[in-house]
């Protein structure tokens, strides 16, 4: 009898626990963000504003508009890409927020494949 009550109590223990989302506080700023690439770690840096993302990769400088979707949803869109795979959109969702990062999940547009990473906001 006793195991019939604990199930429903860890159920509801576990529905209450709710991940921090303050997407606000993230849409504007200067972040940092690193990811291993064929094992090397790589650090790139961003300014953000409502409409525009600079980002500064292995000393390269690269512009994409932002469209926010919803307060935790955009879509990113480089303004000079280089070749077609660089024209597809980014479609960037953040998961949880936690002081000054945020974890969040990334893909191409119409991709089904997402990535996560962690962005540190430094500014």
């Amino acid at each position: 009898m006793k195991k019939l009550f604990i199930l429903p109590l860890l159920l509801l223990l576990a529905s209450c626990y709710n991940q921090e989302r303050n997407c606000k506080d993230f849409r504007t700023g200067k972040f940092t963000f690193t990811q291993k690439i064929d094992s090397v770690e790589k650090t790139s840096t961003f300014e953000r504003t409502e409409d525009l993302q600079i980002e500064t990769f292995e000393g390269k400088t690269d512009t994409a508009s932002v469209r926010w979707v919803n307060d935790c949803e955009c879509v990113l869109q480089k303004l000079h890409p280089k070749n077609m795979q660089e024209k597809k959109s980014i479609s960037m969702r953040i998961v949880t927020t936690k002081k000054n990062t945020y974890t969040f999940e990334y893909s191409f547009v119409g991709e089904s494949k997402k990535e996560k990473g962690t962005v540190t906001k430094i500014d």
